[in-house]
């Protein structure tokens, strides 16, 4: 296995990080089959965000690596790009960094803002700043006052949404809820602000109040605009990669904060997601699935790459708290993770069936965050050893 993980760190940072750099701006979205950029696709915030803070937190990582730390400060100047007011970022640009012209471009969606408030906090542990500190503060403000529904305190979808409620308003959805307790995190272990600590108190509980199914223990992925339960496989659905997100997340706040009930609603969603969410026979046996019901039925029987990611996560936190049999499974899933998802590629793919085949073929530069956690956090585990300085 350390062998494995550091042939790993090779290939990401040695291949594949300056094979998705663009030389012009950012990074490239995606790379293709063979390992090569599409010189003519836009470029996401999301994915430059993302990447913001993965060379942070690499970059943290590794003592300070002045090759991270240049790239860091490359990408926290690319998103200059996307900001059409003060902490508010738009969805996309063209590859040279200039707007699309696209109506659909210019929304703000809250999922993405969540994304650059991680990585604008983490990029200014490494180079703090008073400009940083206030786009910052200017995120979490913008998130607040355009983002955020003034009647139920929920993320809207992105600030095109006018009436939340309105027949032809998406549903309310978990993930940006999640990511935004990331970041809130995140922001209090990089400045150790109790602020940042209370934000993301406050998000948790609001946003499982409404997202909890306290009945099986899970987390929904959306609500009707009404807040009800939608109806259907819409309404139903579980992703087994969320459940382990969601129990990360609730571990490393429980960690911050000393609140030991956050251990065991961590541990409920963690059975859930050991109940249904894991193959238990065949070549994927032991990944996380893709989908599943609220009753536990399979709804989708692929296999993304981030949602083994998010397992490994939590399986290598449960490590470090004294679980051995956690550990095991970390490396285990690891271990299928490069079998799988790596193997026979220049980097990775990024969906497999249940017998293995590959399904997705593309490169997304936006998992080298899931990636890049799950090993760091491997490693922090002592599952195996954290990428070295050279």
């Amino acid at each position: 296995m350390a062998e494995r993980v550091a042939r790993a760190w090779d290939v990401l940072l040695s291949d594949w990080l300056p094979q998705v750099t663009d030389p012009d701006f950012g990074m490239f979205d995606a790379l293709d089959a063979a390992g090569r950029p599409d010189f003519q696709s836009d470029k996401t915030i999301l994915a430059q965000a993302r990447m913001l803070f993965s060379l942070s937190h690499l970059a943290l990582v590794r003592d300070g690596d002045p090759r991270l730390v240049r790239l860091a400060k490359r990408q926290a100047g690319a998103l200059a790009a996307y900001r059409k007011a003060p902490g508010l970022y738009r969805r996309a640009v063209r590859r040279d960094g200039a707007p699309t012209g696209r109506a659909a471009d210019e929304i703000a969606r809250s999922y993405d803002q969540a994304f650059v408030l991680l990585g604008l906090a983490t990029w200014n542990r490494i180079a703090p700043s008073n400009a940083t500190e206030l786009e910052i503060e200017a995120c979490w403000t913008a998130i607040g006052s355009h983002l955020t529904d003034v009647h139920t305190g929920l993320l809207v979808e992105d600030d095109s949404v006018v009436d939340a409620a309105a027949p032809n308003a998406p549903p309310r959805a978990q993930n940006p809820h999640m990511h935004l307790y990331e970041a809130c995190l995140q922001a209090f272990e990089m400045t150790g602000s109790a602020v940042w600590l209370d934000r993301a108190a406050g998000l948790r509980s609001h946003a499982l109040l409404h997202f909890l199914d306290k009945e099986t223990g899970s987390v929904r992925e959306w609500i009707a605009r009404d807040l009800s339960d939608l109806p259907g496989t819409e309404g139903s659905r579980r992703e087994p990669g969320h459940q382990c997100e969601w129990s990360w997340l609730l571990r490393r706040e429980a960690g911050f904060s000393g609140n030991a009930s956050l251990h065991d609603l961590a541990s409920r969603l963690m059975d859930f997601a050991d109940r249904h969410g894991f193959a238990q026979s065949g070549p994927m046996r032991g990944a996380a699935l893709d989908a599943v019901s609220a009753t536990g039925k399979v709804q989708e029987p692929t296999f993304l790459l981030w949602p083994q990611t998010e397992a490994i996560k939590v399986f290598a936190q449960h490590h470090a708290d004294g679980d051995a049999f956690a550990g095991e499974r970390a490396k285990s899933l690891m271990t299928l993770v490069f079998d799988r998802w790596f193997s026979g590629t220049p980097f990775w793919i990024n969906r497999v069936d249940s017998g293995g085949a590959i399904l997705w073929r593309e490169c997304l530069t936006r998992l080298f965050y899931h990636l890049a956690l799950a090993l760091t956090e491997g490693a922090r585990a002592g599952l195996w050893a954290a990428p070295h300085r050279t």
